[in-house]
């Protein structure tokens, strides 16, 4: 099995890469994101690769981080997801984004990843919810770490209609240990002034 590359970028599609390693050239799948990337870079690439192998075929799909793969194959143990609709959902979030959408149960925002339905989003909540690993969190993540009182505060923010990304920033900046009823309280004032 394939579970790395390290190679020249030789043309970049709509939803794959060619990579040059040493003579041979790997087509690779990647999450949209990933492939802007590699459109906007010269040189070399390293991927983390998984490595998909089918009757018909054998299809290797590239990510730019581990946390990305892992995000995968977390994502390929939900009841209906296969691999494409596990690269399409990574186009549409980072693994941290989804992680706080799972955790948070937020149908509405998974629901808006692309090819995802109600549906299979809420099997992502029912599958996943407490079992992804915050701690496979890498060095290359860019999202804050929430303490466990900032996540509740999240969940409730969110629950009253504000947007997720807005409410991470604003609970980011209050002190970890506030209580509940004083977070919401400075969180309403912050989210209602932007």
């Amino acid at each position: 099995m394939i579970g790395y590359l390290k190679g020249k970028i030789l043309e970049v599609t709509s939803d794959s890469a060619l990579i040059d390693v040493n003579g041979v050239g790997y087509e690779v799948l990647a999450s949209s994101s990933n492939l802007a990337e590699m459109q906007n870079s010269l040189g070399t690439i390293e991927l983390w690769i998984h490595t998909h192998v089918r009757e018909d075929a054998l299809v290797l799909f590239g990510f730019s981080n581990k946390l990305e793969r892992e995000m995968f194959h977390s994502l390929l143990k939900v009841n209906g997801i296969g691999p494409k609709l596990a690269i399409n959902a990574l186009s549409g979030a980072t693994p941290d984004q989804i992680i706080e959408m799972i955790e948070l149960e937020d149908v509405k925002a998974l629901s808006k990843l692309p090819k995802v339905g109600k549906k299979t989003a809420e099997q992502m909540i029912l599958t996943l919810k407490g079992k992804l690993v915050i701690s496979a969190r890498d060095s290359e993540s860019k999202s804050p770490t929430l303490a466990p009182r900032h996540k509740e505060l999240t969940s409730a923010l969110v629950n009253l209609g504000f947007r997720l990304q807005e409410v991470e920033k604003v609970v980011s900046t209050l002190p970890k240990d506030l209580d509940l009823q004083e977070g919401l309280r400075q969180g309403l004032a912050a989210l209602t002034s932007i």
